[in-house]
């Protein structure tokens, strides 16, 4: 079941961004929603499936791109997942 779109946000942005970014209209509107995406995932404000429909691409494609922008889908940075592990480790070899 598809979900029906109910917003639209128009953003002006000088030409310049384009060239820049060496992108076509279509390619910078799929990054910057892209982006948009991440970030508020980033921030809390959105679920991975919330963003990934955001974004326009399936929940699995989006977890993807979490690891290519090095953030992670459990909500906290690789290194501290890590150190979880290793105090896991450490507590259960104590008892």
């Amino acid at each position: 079941m598809a979900t029906k779109a109910v917003g639209r946000l128009t953003i002006e942005y000088p030409t310049e961004v384009l060239w820049a970014l060496q992108q076509e209209p279509d390619e910078f509107a799929t990054l910057a929603r892209t982006m948009l995406a991440l970030k508020l995932y980033e921030t809390g404000k959105l679920t991975t499936g919330l963003a990934a429909k955001l974004a326009g691409v399936p929940r699995s494609t989006f977890y993807f791109l979490l690891g290519q922008y090095n953030l992670s889908p459990f909500g906290e940075l690789p290194d501290e997942l890590e150190d979880d592990l290793a105090y896991a480790r450490a507590a259960s070899h104590r008892q």
